[in-house]
């Protein structure tokens, strides 16, 4: 199969992933949606520790995305803690309490999406397929 061009949620997801392991996020996924919806390109997922650790991940990918010039169309839940919505229309990141991420399982409700692990040494995401995000949702 052809590789896929980049995209600028690429380049966003890449950095998101960077700043939410900069302050310890938990089980960091990205799914490629490219091919399985027109909403967005990319996911981010990600989980705090409490709404606290929550709110920190979420300020600070948007701080660190502010910072590289890159704004947020729309951000949501960042006062509660339990669930935080950032949009930046080529990518949307979550960051969730981890009941919240139990509950919602956007891992298995989009299934049909390849995963992507970001190689430190390389350029391009390394892509697996949707067995492999059903394996981490125990599906």
């Amino acid at each position: 199969m052809p590789e896929r061009p980049a995209s600028s949620g690429e380049s966003i997801a890449r950095q998101a992933v960077a700043l939410a392991a900069d302050l310890k996020a938990h089980d960091i996924v990205v799914l490629d949606l490219r091919g399985v919806t027109d909403m967005t390109d990319y996911f981010v997922i990600a989980s705090g520790t409490s709404d606290t650790h929550v709110r920190a991940v979420a300020d600070n990918i948007q701080a660190g995305l502010k910072a590289a010039g890159v704004s947020t169309t729309l951000s949501e839940g960042l006062t509660q803690g339990r669930w935080a919505l950032l949009d930046y229309t080529d990518c949307v990141i979550h960051v969730f309490h981890p009941t919240l991420r139990q509950f919602y399982q956007l891992e298995r409700l989009w299934g049909d999406a390849k995963t992507v692990s970001f190689d430190e040494g390389s350029q391009r995401p390394e892509q697996s397929g949707a067995a492999s995000a059903a394996s981490r949702t125990g599906r």
